[in-house]
């Protein structure tokens, strides 16, 4: 796993903690759980394409009409 081993995995534990404190840790994780997942779905999902015809609004018809 990215040529950690499992002193580096402590050492880099152990910074985060002191930076952030207990407390924050699980929000952190969380976090970061939530943003891999949606990663992950937005990469294995099929982009959605609106192919629907955008309804023209009034002044778009007048300017069209004018161009013409």
């Amino acid at each position: 796993m990215f040529g950690l081993g499992i002193q580096e995995l402590i050492i880099v534990l152990a910074i985060v903690m002191i930076l952030f404190g207990a407390k924050r840790l699980p929000e952190l994780a969380s976090g970061m759980g939530k943003a891999v997942k949606n990663f992950k779905k937005a990469t294995t999902e099929p982009d959605e394409i609106d192919v629907t015809p955008k309804k023209m609004s009034v002044e778009d018809k007048n300017q069209k009409a004018e161009e013409a």
